[in-house]
């Protein structure tokens, strides 16, 4: 398989695959890697495999309209690209690469709060489908000075991520001296010497990428040296968080307004209250806390508390078209996808990002298709196999 021509990639396993062959192991698996012993990552999947997709047949679906508005725009189909820091680590750049796949795509693109390029340079590449994701800072005038960046930057949506209250236990980096500064035992240092490929990549654009939207804050003489700027980040993005820092960031924030990593419905609620626009119900990848559900399982009951007042998202386990359509049919208005776009751009770069958009698109395409539903406002839960025969009857509909 080459990365060098994308049509040869068809799904997200064969990417997967593709970047585990380029990348050496400490930054494969910091990718691939959960938290503590991983169960939480087979719930994201197993979560999915639960609901069984009913065909509807004698429906006319030649021609399906995958379109999708949100937040006032129109998007050409309801799968966009999640925040997945450090892109840079795994291919120089990567960040607008992502950027310039979605955009080219019609697609959003959340830029990472650890991402590998600036706030500025988003707002240049993709004005229109770039988002960007605040970690609060423990200097609240950090925050708000990223927030007043982003305005100035012509970002029309904000995604505070909220489910980050403490570092988390990733024993995969542990194990593989994923730090600042890097501390690889030696057998990493060996293995890492048979990825040329990113080797070169690594050394040529200067070693451990930087954080540049944080190294204006962290003191003089950091502007040149990543690792201070990486351990400025670790010291300051995990402050005390509560729901009055959510109505200030609502406060200064004069546009769309989401938050990220809601899972319990009177959360939800409350996030109505402060005046949020939208909420993505995500466990973070399964990277944080290991033993919470997966997004699909909590997804019904925050729908049903207020899926009717704000929009709802999804992220976390999807890896393919048809986990995009059970979570539609859950009542999400737009789903995102994080290591699906990352191992692509790892593998092969923008090209191979903007074909994992194109094989996630055609993916939920063809089982729209197959399910007999001709657009995205079709889908619902009468798709979705019924518990009992009263499920049935509750979601009965022509």
């Amino acid at each position: 398989m080459n990365a060098a021509r994308p049509g040869s990639v068809h799904n997200y396993d064969e990417l997967r695959r593709l970047a585990k062959r380029r990348l050496p192991k400490i930054a494969y698996d910091f990718i691939e890697g959960g938290a503590d012993d991983e169960e939480g990552l087979d719930r994201n999947f197993q979560g999915f495999s639960r609901y069984s997709l009913v065909p509807r047949y004698l429906v006319d679906v030649s021609k399906r309209d995958l379109s999708t508005e949100l937040f006032g725009r129109r998007y050409s189909s309801p799968v966009g690209i999640a925040p997945t820091g450090l892109a840079a680590l795994f291919r120089p750049g990567a960040d607008l690469m992502l950027a310039r796949a979605a955009r080219d795509a019609n697609v959003p693109f959340i830029m990472s709060g650890t991402g590998t390029a600036s706030i500025e340079d988003l707002g240049r590449e993709a004005p229109d489908h770039g988002w960007y994701q605040l970690y609060a800072a423990k200097d609240k005038t950090i925050s708000d000075d990223m927030i007043r960046r982003s305005k100035d930057a012509g970002l029309k949506t904000l995604v505070f991520t909220v489910d980050v209250p403490v570092h988390s236990n990733r024993l995969r980096n542990k194990r593989n001296g994923m730090s600042r500064p890097l501390k690889m035992p030696l057998k990493t240092k060996i293995e890492a010497l048979m990825h040329p490929g990113w080797m070169l990549d690594y050394y040529r654009s200067g070693g451990p990428p930087m954080f540049p939207n944080w190294a204006p804050y962290a003191g003089p003489g950091a502007q040149n040296d990543a690792d201070k700027v990486a351990a400025f980040v670790a010291s300051q993005t995990t402050p005390p968080m509560t729901w009055d820092d959510v109505k200030r960031f609502r406060d200064l924030w004069p546009h769309n307004f989401v938050l990220k990593g809601i899972m319990h419905p009177r959360d939800a609620e409350r996030a109505k209250e402060a005046g949020v626009d939208g909420i993505m119900v995500s466990n973070h990848g399964a990277r944080q806390l290991n033993t919470a559900p997966s997004p699909v399982e909590v997804f019904p009951a925050i729908r049903d508390a207020v899926g009717d007042k704000m929009t709802l998202m999804l992220d976390s386990g999807v890896r393919g078209g048809s986990d995009v359509a059970t979570a539609l049919c859950l009542g999400a208005k737009f789903v995102f996808v994080g290591r699906m776009t990352l191992y692509a751009v790892a593998a092969g770069g923008e090209r191979l990002a903007s074909r994992a958009l194109e094989i996630v698109r055609n993916e939920l395409d063809l089982t729209m298709g197959q399910m007999g539903a001709p657009d995205i406002a079709s889908l619902g839960p009468d798709f979705l196999m019924w518990d009992d025969p009263e499920d049935l009857k509750r979601n009965r509909r022509p």
